[in-house]
Parts: C-alpha cells; structure tokens; sequence
C-alpha cells in the first residue's frame, strides 16, 4: 500500500490533469480503498490545495462532488503559429480560455524575429487581462514536422531557417518556466477531442495553408516513431498537375487542396487575392470561378483522405483550419469520402467541420500543458 505521502502527491497529480474530477475517480485510478481517499481528499481540502465545486453527472448512485485544484493566481501562455499570422491566449490552468488575440507575423524572418513578437503579445496580455498572475507555463504549435516532445522542428518544408531549431529550449529560457511545443494539427486535434468529449476514432485534418492531419484513437494522439505522423501535406495525388511544392517534390496535396494553392491558382487566373483570407471572402461572395477552384480542392483532399478511411475505419472525420468554414469545401471533401470509400466504413461515419474552431490548437496546448507542468499551490 503506498504511503499517505505519495498518494497525496499522485492524487494532486490526477486532479491537476484532468484525469481525475471526484474521490470515485481517484479510488477507481489508485486503486485503494474510498476511506484512504477520503482521508487524503479531506487533508487537502483543509490545507485549501483543492476545493469542491458543485456536482457531477450519476452513474447510478449519489452525484459525486467536483474537486478541483485551486490555481494561485496562476496562467498559461499558449500560441499558434500560422504562415502569415499569430493567435496567442491566456489559459487557465483547467484549460478554459481567458482571452485571445490574433496578429499578422512572417514566420520567413526567423524564430528570434518571431518569437519577440509573440513575446511581446503575451506581456501585452498578460498586463490587460491576467495583472499580477504567475506565469505557470508556456506552450506553441507550429505549423511543421515537430520532434514530440523534444520541441524540435525537422525539416519543415515552408519555414527556411527553422530546421533543427530547438523552440522549446528557446521558450524556456525566454520565459523560465515549463514549455512545450507541438505540431499545429497535432495540437488542434486535441482541442478537438477535448471539445468534443468524443472518445471515438477521429481522424482531424486541418487545412489551412498547408494540409495537416492527426489520428486521435482511444481520446490519444498517435504520434509515430519520432512523433512526426500526420504529414499529409506532401503526399502525392493525382490530377495535380505536377506541380512543385515548397518540398521540393512535385505533385503534392499541398499544391492543389490548401490555402496556399488556391492563392497560386486564382491569383494566376487574375482574380485579386492576396492570401486565404481573401480566396474565403470571395468564396463566402459566391465568386464563380473561386467557388468552383474550392470545392475542387475540397474534392482533391476527399481523394487523399479515403485511402486513410479505408484503412483506418475511423468514427469521424474532422475538418478545422481556415477553410473548414468554408461549406463548399467541407462539403465537397465529403462527398469524395462517400464516393471513394467502401459503403461498410461510411454508413456511420461522421465528416463535418470543426466545433472548437479557430481556437482548436489554443485548447490542445493548455490540455498539453495541464498534463505535464506543476500547477499545484506551494
């Protein structure tokens, strides 16, 4: 039997991520007996490490009471990385979103460059919103290969002078607290799970720029041998025209179903657009020749995603990123998926938008972070 000591430690360990809410969760997880959890649930609430709030949901007996630890003032500090843009917040450590703000930044100057623009955004934040709160943590999703969870980026095709450079040592010295980095649809794909509160087999692609995806399977990211899984954006497609990708191969999904290729391609055409934000407004405008290019790339990334469906036999398919708000896209990579999959796989399968939206990789990171920092009170 484990000593009073360390079961209070693995309790606060439980409570601080997530993985445990009530006593009935911490006797079922710790396996010892309800009056031992009892007793060191009752030390804790004297000492006023942690405190109840309100009920929870039966299973049949009396409504267990919530426990929760108490944050001492404390916040996280997450951010997403896109190519032309930043979305940064402040978290709770129970991973509720405070507050959050978008910006344009050039991940093309470099991780100094961008990094102090980030930095300068979560001071900012930090002073209107969270004054005289401790910072607990810091996390950051990148939209590249990222070696999990070393903090590494390996090889990232569309961020020159980022290969190998170590983010996490970076943020952990800038900010001198835990950090933890992540790939952006990594990241984004548990925010979707937590979301959700789904624990069916997701497959999650966000399409925004690039094209990533992420397996979630049994509520857990399958990550790969060197955490590097997922990388669809450079997976070759038919009718692609052989196009070259910022790979340096040629024939990607990248250059014909992302943001990026639709930028290249109507932009070619003369239409005026400068980014993914201006191919979404002609979209949303009913722009013929953009609604057409759109959900022909809708089309193209169904095409890729059926051999995964195929194989995987997953309950949902999510689409988030930027242009998962587009309804002829989602709805056009669906109709691919019903065409091109086997008629056993799709009867109940689920493919539709993302519900946590934008925010998806923002709720992934303080997830991350509830589970790997120490929140506790001293």
């Amino acid at each position: 039997m484990s000593d009073p000591a360390s079961l209070r430690e693995q309790a606060l360990n439980l409570l601080a991520s997530g993985k445990a809410t009530s006593r009935a969760d911490l006797v079922e997880t710790l396996q010892v007996a309800p009056s031992t959890v009892s007793t060191v649930v009752r030390r804790l609430l004297d000492e006023g490490t942690i405190w109840e709030e309100g009920v929870g949901a039966s299973t049949g007996g009396r409504r267990p009471k919530i426990l929760r630890l108490r944050e001492a003032g404390g916040v996280f500090a997450v951010a997403e990385l896109g190519a032309r843009h930043a979305r940064v917040a402040l978290c709770s450590p129970d991973g509720a979103l405070l507050t959050t703000e978008e910006f344009a930044v050039d991940i093309g100057a470099g991780p100094q460059a961008t990094f102090d623009r980030v930095s300068a955004a979560f001071d900012d934040l930090r002073a209107a919103h969270a004054p005289g709160r401790r910072l607990l943590a810091v996390g950051m999703a990148l939209p590249g290969p990222v070696d999990f969870p070393h903090g590494q980026l390996v090889g990232p095709a569309r961020m020159p002078g980022w290969s190998g450079y170590d983010v996490q040592s970076d943020l952990r010295d800038r900010f001198g607290v835990t950090a933890l980095v992540d790939n952006d649809a990594k990241a984004a794909a548990i925010g979707e799970h937590v979301t959700r509160r789904d624990t069916g087999e997701m497959i999650y692609v966000k399409a925004g720029t690039g094209i990533g995806a992420c397996l979630v399977s049994d509520g857990q990211i399958y990550r790969g041998g060197r955490g590097l899984s997922g990388d669809v954006t450079h997976v070759r497609v038919a009718d692609s025209g052989e196009r070259e990708c910022s790979c340096g191969s040629r024939g990607c999904l990248e250059t014909v179903a992302s943001g990026a290729a639709l930028v290249r391609e109507l932009a070619g055409r003369g239409l005026p657009v400068a980014g993914t934000r201006d191919v979404m407004d002609a979209t949303v405008n009913a722009d013929p020749a953009v609604v057409t290019q759109v959900r022909q790339a809708g089309r193209l990334l169904g095409v890729a995603l059926s051999g995964l469906v195929n194989f995987l036999n997953p309950d949902s398919v999510v689409i988030g990123g930027a242009l998962s708000s587009l309804d002829v896209y989602v709805a056009a990579v669906k109709g691919m998926l019903y065409e091109r999959c086997l008629p056993p796989l799709t009867q109940s399968l689920s493919i539709e938008a993302s519900v946590a939206g934008p925010d998806a990789a923002l709720i992934g990171l303080g997830h991350l972070l509830r589970e790997s920092a120490d929140i506790r009170t001293s």
